[in-house]
C-alpha cells in the first residue's frame, strides 16, 4: 500500500511539473507576436535636390503605447527628435559629416480646451522657445499624430554643401526624447520598453545638384 500511494504521489508531481511547462512556453520567451509592441515603420523616404537645398519626406508610423498616452492626458508633453545626416564614404577613415539638421515637435495636451497642440522647432524647445516655434491646434490624438508623423520636403542641406554627382549615405532617425522628460518620468522610463521609440535608417544616396 505504502509502494503505491509513493507511486501515486510521483505522478502526481509530474503532472504539475508537465502543467507549469506548459504553460511557462505558452507565456514565456515564445509568446505570440501579438503581446509584443508594434514595431514602427518607415516609408515614403524620398531624398530631393533642387539648385538650392536638398529636401526630405518621409512618414514614419507607429502606435503610441498607451503608458505615453497616459501621460500626454495628464499634461506630460513629449519632444519627438527627427535627425537627418548626409554622410560622405571613406574607405581610409570613418564616414565624414557633410550636413546635418534636426526638427524637434513637442505634442502636449490642453485640457481646458480638450486639443493638442504641436510645436516644431529646427532646435530643442523651451518654455521660453514655444513662442517662436511653429504652433498646430488638433481636435483629436490621432491628427496631432499623423501631422508629427509625416515630414513633407524638410530642408535637411544646402546645396553649397555638397559635391555633385557625389555618393553619399543618408542617415534618418527618428525618437522620442526621453531626456526631456520630467525627472521623475526619466527614471521610470528606464528599461521599459513601451517608452523606446527610436529607430533608424540608412541608405546610399547619389545626389545630382545642379551648381
Amino acid at each position: 500500500m505504502t509502494a503505491f500511494i509513493t507511486l501515486c504521489l510521483k505522478r502526481t508531481r509530474l503532472d504539475l511539473i508537465g502543467l507549469l511547462l506548459g504553460a511557462f512556453l505558452a507565456w514565456g520567451p515564445w509568446a505570440p507576436v501579438w503581446a509584443q509592441p508594434a514595431t514602427p515603420e518607415i516609408s515614403a523616404l524620398k531624398f530631393e535636390s533642387t539648385a538650392d537645398a536638398v529636401l526630405l519626406s518621409v512618414n514614419v508610423r507607429f502606435d503610441l503605447p498607451m503608458v505615453i498616452e497616459d501621460a500626454l492626458l495628464k499634461g506630460v508633453p513629449m519632444i519627438f527628435v527627427a535627425e537627418a545626416e548626409l554622410l560622405r564614404e571613406r574607405w581610409y577613415w570613418t564616414n565624414k559629416k557633410v550636413a546635418s539638421a534636426q526638427r524637434h515637435m513637442r505634442l502636449a495636451y490642453q485640457p481646458l480646451t480638450r486639443r493638442w497642440r504641436l510645436n516644431v522647432a529646427s532646435g530643442p524647445i523651451t518654455q521660453a522657445g514655444l513662442a517662436v516655434a511653429l504652433n498646430q491646434n488638433f481636435d483629436t490624438l490621432h491628427d496631432a499624430l499623423a501631422a508629427l508623423q509625416r515630414l513633407s520636403r524638410w530642408k535637411i542641406a544646402e546645396a553649397s554643401e555638397l559635391e555633385p554627382e557625389q555618393q553619399y549615405l543618408a542617415a534618418f532617425r527618428y525618437r522620442l526624447d526621453t531626456s526631456q522628460l520630467p525627472r521623475p518620468f526619466q527614471i521610470g522610463t528606464l528599461g521599459q520598453a513601451d517608452w523606446n521609440l527610436d529607430f533608424l535608417i540608412r541608405q546610399p544616396l547619389l545626389l545630382e545638384i545642379s551648381k
